[in-house]
């Protein structure tokens, strides 16, 4: 019978029950630990997310915005200057970091917010004027000067052997357009200023625009070129059969006040082919509001209206094909009068201009009231005697 003994020096089998107890306790710590590093882990972006919120609450950041950064500022200086003349805002501005200079001309003032300028720059263009379809170049200098080549080079076909002979020299003519003072000067009550509801930079841009909107779109047509610009009805108007460099052609209505019993829309034709061709791919008409109303009665030989409304809000109606601008400048129709314009006016009439817009405050002259006093440097001529035609109301 076998005897199960043990002998010396010789242990038992090990345990089950100790082992995996063992390797339960080694993954508990383990694990414990590891639960330790996360909650270490999360304490700190906790901490970290509390003092950015502290941050942000305590200072009030601004939005992270460019035009919040560098306008507010400015703003807030220009806003003061407006409404109780305090200008060490404007003053502290730097000149490379901020958008308006605080440079002091002789006379006095500061060039206006950006803001405030684009807005009458806008309502400039928008409004019914030469300036919508004329060249508008923005310039230093007190005059700009517009160099025309009218001349043409020679050319001619030649043989192997045959002489060449010399080609006409080029001519270049300069057109000098001067800038001239443009000045507006609303006024309001320091009562009014004081009032913070008031928003004092719309009501400016809004009052300056109106001012010199109708001022520079007067000037733009019938100017006389003293103090103002040159408008292109004043320029020297000679029949299109003769025409000549340094003049502006005309077509005749074929009435005397009126446009020809038979056939009105004839003129109209006669007008629009008196212009080169060129000149007729970027070409529009020009006229006011009583001309238009009567043009927009006229019709073919086939009874079709030769007017037609623009297909989209904001676009500009069509006679035969071409935009028309309803300018109120433009004279009424009446004996002898000029009172439609057609051709290329990008090419035919410039405007040049000092970008900058300056502005005066005074509140002394009219006391209670404080002024403005607004100013710009503008002036026009016609460029290109060529790319403009004239409908004058007349027999001949």
């Amino acid at each position: 019978m076998t005897e199960t003994k043990s002998r010396t020096g010789e242990g038992m089998p090990d345990d089950p029950v100790a082992d995996v107890a063992a390797a339960m306790g080694g993954f508990v710590k383990e694990f414990k630990d590891f639960q330790a590093d996360i909650s270490k882990t999360l304490k700190k972006q906790e901490d970290r997310f509390t003092m950015l919120d502290r941050k942000t609450m305590t200072y009030g950041r601004p939005a992270l915005s460019t035009a919040a950064e560098v306008e507010v500022p400015h703003q807030k200086a220009f806003n003061a200057y407006l409404r109780s003349g305090d200008d060490d805002g404007l003053r502290g501005l730097p000149l490379e970091g901020k958008a308006m200079s605080t440079a002091v001309s002789a006379d006095g003032g500061y060039l206006v917010a950006p803001q405030t300028a684009d807005a009458i720059r806008s309502m400039l263009v928008s409004t019914a004027s030469v300036r919508a379809i004329a060249n508008v170049v923005n310039v230093d200098a007190t005059s700009y000067d517009v160099l025309i080549d009218r001349s043409e080079v020679g050319s001619g076909w030649a043989s192997e052997t045959a002489t060449l002979t010399e080609s006409a020299t080029p001519t270049i003519e300069r057109i000098s357009i001067r800038l001239h003072e443009l000045s507006a000067m609303p006024k309001a009550s320091q009562r009014l200023l004081d009032d913070s509801a008031f928003d004092i930079e719309n009501w400016l841009a809004g009052k300056i625009a109106t001012r010199f909107m109708r001022a520079e779109s007067s000037a733009f047509v019938n100017g006389d070129g003293v103090d103002k610009p040159k408008g292109f009805l004043t320029t020297t108007k000679v029949a299109n059969a003769s025409w000549a460099w340094g003049s502006l052609g005309y077509v005749t209505s074929g009435a005397a006040s009126d446009f020809a019993s038979t056939n009105p829309a004839d003129c109209i034709v006669n007008l629009v082919y008196s212009l080169q061709a060129q000149y007729r791919a970027n070409a529009s008409f020009v006229m006011n509001s009583k001309t238009a109303g009567a043009v927009r009665k006229m019709k073919d030989a086939d009874g079709r209206f030769l007017w037609s409304d623009g297909l989209a809000a904001g676009q500009p109606a069509v006679l035969m094909g071409y935009p028309v601008l309803i300018c109120e400048d433009m004279p009424d129709i009446a004996a002898n009068a000029y009172a439609m314009a057609f051709g290329d006016f990008s090419a035919g009439y410039t405007i040049a201009e000092r970008p900058d817009l300056r502005l005066l405050r005074d509140p002394f002259s009219a006391k209670p009231h404080v002024l403005f006093y607004a100013t710009k440097r503008v002036g026009g001529d016609v460029t290109d005697y060529a790319a403009i035609k004239l409908l004058k109301f007349a027999t001949s």
